[in-house]
This record gives structure tokens, C-alpha cells and sequence, in this order.
């Protein structure tokens, strides 16, 4: 019999060299149903945290290539955040690299199916389609054990719990999240995402009960966000942060599991073409609303160009696209969270240049009275923002309850 030959394949070395990283080995622990998943082990201290890794650096935090992992641009090479909020940061970015691989697994739709978790638990507000995914809850259970790991967060406040979560009394900080974004989407393979907001806490609310410290801790205005992000959940894995001083986008390598710093200092557009919003919903849009959207698409609007409309119904990877190109994406009816959506992608918006508004008013400047709040929500480029809010009559309040 003549012996079949295949071919030989040489795949190029990894962009990045292999790093040993100062952290110890993962330890594995059960979720629920023996689902397991993995999580940072705590750190006793911080020493050696920020040693460099054994790849060659540069004074600024980067490596001798020009490339900057998040953890070195965080650190004291880089923006120096503190060590505290580095902790922090390690342990939710990690949160998230397991979450994408949750999400990009072929077993994702078994593990749903296997969790047996009830969807009727969500505080967002009651509305079936939006209850959470059984994803959902697991992206929740493991956010939240890798800030209990960490040590330095007193409260988690979910979109996916009704009530804010103490975790620890010393933490000085406040996480308020929504841990998947989009998941409805996941089966179709749409990009989904984790949206997250840090605050300090507040102190001079130590002596009040552990419930009403916790929620109130988790109503900050977003004019006291000491940091926020996303992490989009898609062709790449993507984290775009801002620590008030710029926002910055780190991919996922995964040769060395690490974020390495790809637009660092992102500034939206002042203007855009392109505008993102469910457009089947025009005949219960407000008349302001719907005369911007026919201006602009005609080209007949402040900037003469005819806009474009680009929709993916995935509210990170929408907001995404309008951070590197411009232009509006918004939702007009109130349905968006001020505290958990709306207030970390308005951080955002604001630090490279543009504008968050719920149509009339600041994003940041909202103080919210409820932790699962809705409201409608603009985010983009400074100049399309403006233009829209010309309208004034641009906030849909018909919502006849739609099924999808």
C-alpha cells in the first residue's frame, strides 16, 4: 500500500516573547453544579507585583519593542494608578479572560443548559427578554469571585443581582458592572461584552448598616468615577479603559495572555457618519428624533455628508465602533442603566473627546435615586451629540413592549 505523505506546516514564532509571570499557579474552584471554572488566587502582599516581566523595558512602562501590557501600563512604569487600583485591575482583567473564554467556547449553550440557574432573579427590571442568560449569571459568579480574591473591593453592585453585594469592609473600592452585555446574542455569534465603573469608597458611610452603606455606595454621581471600561467579546479580545486621564484600548495576545496596549490615547471624531439604532422603532420615535435621523441621512444636517446606519444590537460593540470612527450610537427609549451602562461608556466617551447624554442632559451629571435606573442614552462624537440634542424632542416614550 503507498504510504500517504501529508504536508508539513511551520507557523511563525509568537509576536510577542513568552513571559513568566510573577503570579502563582491557578487554583480551580466549583461555581455551582459542578461547573468549573478558574480564578487568581488571593495576593498576601504586593511586593514584586510590579517586577518586570523578562522581557527587555523601556523607561516609560513599555517593552523595548514599543508594546505595553496593561498591568506595565498601569503600574509604576507607566501612569502609575496606585498599587491598590493595579491589584484591582489584575484580578478583573483576568475575570474577563475567562469570561471570553466562556463565551467563545463550543460547550457555552451546554454549560447555560447544565447550570439549571432560574432567570427570574434579575433586578433589571422585569422585562423578559431581558433576563439574564444562564452565561450571564456565570460571567456574574466569576467577576465576583475574582473581586472577592483581590481584596480591595468593599461592594459589587450587578446589573445581574437585585440588591449590591459587600464583599469586604476594608476595600476601597466599588465595582458596579454589567458582567455580559449582548448575551442573547452569543449564539449567533455577535459580539458581547462586560461593561465595568470603579469608585472609591465612601468613607464617611462606615458607620451606617452594611445594606444601606452598600447601596449607597453604589449611587455615585459619574462625575466620581475614579476609573472605568469594557471589554468587548469579539473577533479580539478587546479592553478599553480610562483611569480621568485619556481612554485606551488593550487587545488580548493570546500567546501570552496578556493585554498589550493597541490605541493607546483614543480621541472619537468630532464629527462621524455613521449612526446606530434600531430603526424598525421609527414610527414610535418622538418627531425630534425622527427629523435628525432624516436630515442627516439625507446629508442635510450641520455636517453635508449623508450619515449611515450601522446596528449590531450589541451595546459595546456599537459604542466600539463609534469611539474609532464616530458618529451616534444610541438607544432613544428608557431602557439603558444609568449606574452600570450609561454612566462607564459616558467616562469613556467624555476622556477621548466626545459626549454622553440622555438626550437633554449630562450622563455624568444624573445623580441616580435607583440602582437598576433606566434612561435613554446618546453616546458619540462632541458635534453629533450637539446637533441632536437641538432637536430637544429626541427621548422616545412610547414603549408598546416589544418582543425582540
Amino acid at each position: 500500500m503507498q504510504q500517504l505523505l501529508l504536508p508539513t506546516t511551520s507557523f511563525p514564532p509568537p509576536l510577542f516573547p513568552l513571559k513568566s509571570h510573577p503570579f502563582p499557579r491557578k487554583q480551580q474552584f466549583c461555581l455551582r453544579d459542578g461547573l468549573s471554572l478558574y480564578a487568581p488566587p488571593k495576593m498576601a502582599s504586593f511586593s514584586g507585583f510590579v517586577a518586570k516581566s523578562q522581557m527587555q523595558t523601556t523607561a516609560d512602562g513599555g517593552d523595548a519593542n514599543g508594546f505595553s501590557t496593561l498591568m506595565e501600563y498601569v503600574g509604576k512604569g507607566g501612569l502609575d494608578v496606585g498599587d491598590e487600583l493595579v491589584v484591582l485591575l489584575y484580578h478583573m482583567q483576568y475575570a474577563c479572560k475567562r469570561i471570553a473564554a466562556l463565551v467563545a467556547s463550543p460547550f457555552n449553550s451546554a454549560l447555560g443548559k447544565h447550570s439549571g440557574l432560574s432567570a427570574g432573579t434579575s433586578g433589571s427590571g422585569g422585562l423578559d427578554r431581558d433576563k439574564p442568560k444562564p452565561l450571564d449569571i456565570v460571567a456574574n459568579e466569576v467577576i465576583l469571585s475574582s473581586l472577592r480574591n483581590s481584596g480591595k473591593v468593599s461592594v459589587m453592585a450587578s446589573e445581574e443581582d437585585d440588591a449590591p453585594i459587600w464583599i469586604n469592609d476594608d476595600g476601597p473600592f466599588v465595582v458596579v458592572l454589567d458582567p455580559l452585555d449582548g448575551s442573547r446574542n452569543i449564539d449567533a455569534s455577535i459580539p458581547t461584552g462586560t461593561i465595568f465603573g470603579i469608585y472609591k469608597r465612601l468613607v464617611e458611610l462606615d458607620h451606617l448598616p452594611t445594606e444601606e452603606k452598600a447601596s449607597l455606595n453604589s449611587l455615585q454621581s459619574g462625575t466620581r468615577l475614579l476609573a472605568a471600561g469594557y471589554v468587548l467579546y469579539s473577533s479580539a479580545t478587546i479592553l478599553c479603559a480610562s483611569f480621568g486621564s485619556g481612554t485606551h484600548a488593550f487587545t488580548l495576545d493570546h500567546s501570552t495572555g496578556d493585554f498589550i496596549l493597541t490605541h493607546p490615547s483614543i480621541r472619537i471624531p468630532a464629527r462621524g457618519q455613521i449612526y446606530s439604532v434600531n430603526d424598525a422603532r421609527y414610527f414610535d420615535w418622538p418627531e425630534g428624533l425622527r427629523q435628525y435621523i432624516n436630515t442627516v441621512r439625507q446629508g442635510k444636517g450641520k455636517y453635508p455628508k449623508k450619515y449611515s446606519a450601522r446596528y449590531i444590537c450589541s451595546l459595546v460593540a456599537d459604542f466600539h465602533r463609534t469611539l474609532l470612527y464616530g458618529g451616534l450610537a444610541m438607544n432613544p427609549r428608557d431602557h439603558l442603566r444609568l449606574v452600570y451602562e450609561a454612566n462607564p461608556l459616558s467616562f469613556l466617551a467624555e476622556q477621548a473627546g466626545g459626549k454622553g447624554s440622555d438626550g437633554k442632559s449630562r450622563i455624568l451629571s444624573i445623580q441616580p435615586v435607583k440602582l437598576h435606573q433606566r434612561l435613554p442614552l446618546f453616546l458619540g462624537s462632541l458635534e453629533d451629540i450637539d446637533e441632536l440634542e437641538s432637536y430637544e424632542d429626541v427621548q422616545q416614550k412610547v414603549n408598546p413592549g416589544y418582543a425582540i
